[in-house]
């Protein structure tokens, strides 16, 4: 760890150099799988149960990641996996953007989309590992806020800018070489950030080479016997489950909602419009949210916290009922409503985060089992995603708003009975387990 930092200093990359970069290539790739592509489908006039059952099932990578990052451990370095997963990626979407005229366009698409997502999640493991490999405690502590605000600044660009810019190129040229258009620049961003990670990065670790199979599969073994020793595990993991059931239904409907026609009940925002709400203000709302509910809850204690940050996430989605019963034409009205959404999804999405970090994480595999904990949030995510559609198109928008709040009913009552210890000492993960 310690040739990596002193090999950084001796080439003049500094963290602050690298750092913001890595993360952005973190959140491009996601938020082209997790949004971009939804908005895409939407524009091609797939219906919202196929693109909401499709959009989830392609986010499965980020939620299995924990069974494959051992292997990780096994071969070369960090910094090799980091530049090759952003240069696949890259390319990936590249060869996205050129199948996009062909007749079979949707299944090529979620093929090589799955494909971008398993390079992204696999680029998360390796870029996590690579900033606790390189940086000392306090450096990891300083560079914390980079790692957040870079990477929301990858949705910023790629929810507003990138948006913005298809509804441009939409009124311009068919919708197909408009999306060809933004995919294909997402693909070259990734390439350039490639290229210049080989050249910065450090290398977060000496090669390996040696670690044998049976030796990975023993120490995998025994993380997964100490997270399901952990007291209260269970409880602790269906509420992690269930926190994000309404957020996780809203989070894929919604968009398709704020695009749809006023004939077919949705607010009828062009690309472009979208792009400016949703991406730009709603996204600025969400880091604000995500900022104060920080402070919130490390006012009140996550114990006392936690209730009002469920109630904060989940309330303002009544937005959307009223978006879907009073159809207003005013932007403002409209950007206001959305704004208000995101900020409470932000700010309440702290809690589930403080639980992973301080109730499930502490001990000795604690980055493994915070991973366990992340990925299987992720999967309560993507489990009401995919039901999502096939929902709204049986009971329209309208009860469909309803019924994601009646959703997040059992986390709130689960909150009460949440067991909460507090921040605990940290023990140190195991090597081979530090980048889970």
């Amino acid at each position: 760890m310690e040739d990596s930092r002193s090999a950084t200093r001796r080439n003049g990359y500094g963290p602050n150099l690298w750092v913001p970069t890595l993360y952005f290539a973190e959140g491009l790739p996601f938020y082209a799988v997790n949004m971009m592509a939804l908005i895409f489908y939407s524009r091609m006039g797939i219906s919202n149960a196929v693109i909401t059952a499709t959009v989830s099932l392609l986010a499965l990578p980020w939620t299995l990641k924990p069974l494959w990052s051992p292997f990780l451990e096994m071969f070369r370095t960090k910094k090799f996996f980091v530049v090759l997963m952003e240069l696949a990626g890259g390319l990936s979407l590249g060869l996205l953007a050129l199948c996009l005229p062909l007749p079979g366009y949707f299944r090529y698409s979620a093929a090589l989309l799955s494909l971008i997502a398993f390079w992204s999640s696999t680029h998360d493991i390796a870029a996590d590992g690579l900033y606790i490999a390189s940086l000392s405690s306090k450096q990891q502590a300083e560079y914390a806020g980079w790692q957040g605000a870079f990477y929301n600044i990858a949705r910023f660009v790629s929810q507003g800018g990138l948006l913005i810019l298809a509804g441009y190129l939409e009124y311009r040229m068919p919708v197909v070489r408009a999306w060809m258009v933004i995919f294909g620049l997402v693909g070259a961003a990734l390439v350039v950030l490639s290229l210049f990670h080989a050249r910065v990065l450090p290398q977060g670790g000496a090669q390996r080479h040696s670690r044998t199979l049976p030796e990975v599969f023993a120490t995998f073994w025994d993380v997964v016997v100490d997270f399901c020793r952990k007291p209260h595990i269970w409880f602790l993991l269906l509420f992690i489950f269930l926190f994000r059931a309404g957020e996780g239904q809203v989070v894929k409907v919604g968009p398709l909602f704020l695009k749809a026609a006023r004939s077919e009940g949705g607010i009828g925002l062009t690309t472009a419009q979208f792009g400016a709400i949703y991406g730009t203000f709603g996204t600025a709302a969400f880091i604000v949210g995500s900022v104060l509910g920080g402070y919130f809850a490390a006012w009140l204690g996550l114990k006392r916290a936690l209730l009002p940050l469920i109630l904060v996430m989940n309330v303002p989605m009544l937005t959307y009922f009223y978006l879907s019963t009073a159809m207003p034409t005013s932007t403002v009205a409209i950007t206001t409503a959305m704004s208000l959404e995101m900020f409470g999804y932000g700010f309440g999405y702290v809690g589930v985060m403080l639980v992973m970090m301080q109730e499930i994480a502490p001990g000795k595999y604690q980055t493994a089992h915070y991973a366990f904990a992340n990925s299987l949030m992720a999967l309560g995510l993507i489990v009401p995603g995919m039901v999502s559609g096939w929902i709204q198109s049986k009971i329209g928008y309208e009860r469909f708003f309803l019924w994601v709040l009646l959703s997040s009913v059992p986390a709130m009552i689960m909150a009460k009975f949440v067991p909460i210890h507090g921040p605990r000492p940290a023990l140190g993960d195991k090597e081979l387990v530090e980048t889970l």
